[in-house]
């Protein structure tokens, strides 16, 4: 395996990239390693503030910048850097404060000491004025902007021909602008991992982890802290060279700090078939614990997500994608607060149109919808619009 896959595969799950849409939409940077990109838009959201009731919905105009750069600094080092400004201008937004502008800045530097031992190091920093996705539960038309920032790093190396393991450790830092909000849901979370693998087959490969992670809040945090231990057991099987699926089962320990302590299953599956140019399936599934937007009365989330993308390449210059996400899960109550399903659907979809080499205009569509017991977390949200992009 050369170094440039070796880098790709451990950072598959480390970049997520921003986008305006929830649908996966076509690259059109060339094969430079810099990049400019110029994208400007208009669409109409339904809900502005995600909120139950007394949505407020608005014509927001939108430009998004962006510089990247993917390429090998030497013939063992790749770095991948990205900044975006995004600019949107809401024309019945409510007060002073129409026009928000939010910014996303990644940076990536993997290194391969040998051919099986490498380093992958990360960083995402965000400034979120207009979330994509709102939080539930809040007060009705609250300012829910954030800062963001996730670090991840990743040591990989074989001991022997056949037996892998890995050291990973990720960190994930939330900073809410609303004083109310930050007071409740400002916190840290930490993420430790060992692993290791046994490649039974060219293809297939055995893995056993050891996770451990804790959640500490800036505020509050005898009563919401949380750690867990994680045994999880798995598989990576490239099927073919355009299918890819992996697998992990295991077992959650979770201590909360001033409540009754929990465990369940942990799961995660995903695949990837790419079966033609611009054109691919990936889908999987997810049972964990998450953070709840309401700490005040449920301690955490059980999560089920099911996730599924598309890309499709109708023709030369048309390409059609979709995503969707479904999430039938169950808030875990605080001491007295019964426990309450919550139904999570997100859906997207868009057409994009490449006239010619580095030009791209699309139209999406998204959809937001949250079925809870809960009276106070309902939420409807529908996003339609309209864009343009040219990369340098």
């Amino acid at each position: 395996m050369n170094f440039a896959r070796v880098f790709l595969i451990g950072g598959l799950v480390a970049a997520l990239p921003a986008r305006a849409v929830y649908a996966p939409l076509p690259d059109t940077a060339g094969e430079e390693p810099w990049s400019v990109t110029l994208r400007a838009g208009v669409m109409h959201d339904s809900n502005i503030f995600g909120a139950q009731d007394g949505a407020i919905s608005s014509i927001v105009y939108q430009a998004s910048p962006r510089v990247a750069f993917n390429g090998s600094l030497t013939d063992q080092t790749y770095a991948a850097f990205s900044y975006t400004l995004a600019i949107d201008h809401f024309q019945d937004r409510p007060g002073d404060d129409k026009t928000l502008d939010s910014h996303d800045l990644f940076a990536r530097l993997a290194h391969a000491f040998t051919p099986s031992t490498n380093i992958d190091v990360s960083n995402l920093y965000q400034i979120s004025k207009n979330p994509e996705s709102l939080l539930t539960g809040v007060p009705v038309n609250s300012n829910q902007s954030y800062k963001r920032n996730e670090f991840d790093a990743r040591f990989l190396t074989a001991p022997a021909p056949k037996i892998g393991t890995t050291l990973k450790f990720r960190s994930v830092n939330f900073n809410y602008d609303d004083a109310s909000l930050g007071e409740q849901l400002d916190r840290t979370e930490n993420l430790y991992g060992v692993s290791g693998s046994y490649a039974l087959l060219p293809e297939l490969g055995l893995v056993g982890e050891y996770r451990r992670g804790d959640i500490s809040y800036r505020e509050g945090g005898s009563t919401k802290d949380k750690e867990s231990d994680f045994l999880i057991g798995g598989f990576d099987y490239a099927v073919a060279r355009k299918l890819a699926i992996a697998g992990r089962l295991g077992y959650e320990w979770r201590t909360r700090s001033s409540e009754e302590s929990t465990g369940g299953p942990y799961a995660e599956f995903s695949g990837k078939y790419d079966y033609a140019r611009r054109s691919f399936f990936t889908g999987g599934y997810v049972h964990t614990y998450e953070e709840s937007s309401d700490v005040e009365r449920y301690n955490d989330i059980r999560v089920n997500r099911f996730f599924f993308n598309v890309q499709h390449a109708v023709s030369a210059l048309i390409v059609a994608s979709g995503s969707i996400t479904y999430e039938p899960s169950q808030l875990q109550g605080r001491r007295g607060v019964p426990d309450a399903d919550e139904t999570t659907t997100r859906l997207g979809v868009a057409i994009t149109w490449l006239p010619m080499p580095r030009w791209s205009f699309s139209v999406s569509f998204d959809h937001d919808n949250i079925d809870s017991e809960d009276p106070q977390r309902g939420q409807k949200r529908d996003r339609f619009g309209v864009s343009g992009g040219y990369t340098f």
